[in-house]
């Protein structure tokens, strides 16, 4: 699980660092370009949409974990919204409360 959790930590501080010089950079007008780049039909806005279908099954996976209550849908949302940045720390603080039980992180109450 140590190196699991180290690489979620990397992720985090990578995340982190480059979106802190980007947003230094270029602001915060990221949706525009985002779906500007999917409206134009190519390359990168075919990861953008593969990228976006990723972090809408992020976030039904966090609701769903959480089944669904008003907290888990709030997640879920963060989720969306957050990426990895989110889910780094959201799977870092599940690994802690299981104690590292991959069937918990998973699968929540269900386990």
């Amino acid at each position: 699980m140590i190196p699991f959790r180290l690489f979620l930590l990397t992720c985090l501080v990578v995340i982190v660092g480059y979106t802190s010089v980007t947003i230094a950079n270029h602001g915060w007008n990221l949706v525009p370009i985002f779906f500007g780049d999917m409206a134009a039909m190519g390359w990168p806005g075919q990861f953008n949409l593969e990228f976006f279908c990723f972090l809408l099954l992020s976030g039904l996976w966090v609701s769903w974990r959480g089944r669904f209550r008003p907290a888990a849908l709030g997640l879920g949302v963060l989720a969306v919204f957050g990426g990895m940045l989110f889910l780094s720390i959201y799977l870092l603080i599940a690994l802690s409360r299981s104690k590292g039980d991959m069937h918990q992180v998973l699968l929540g109450d269900r386990a």
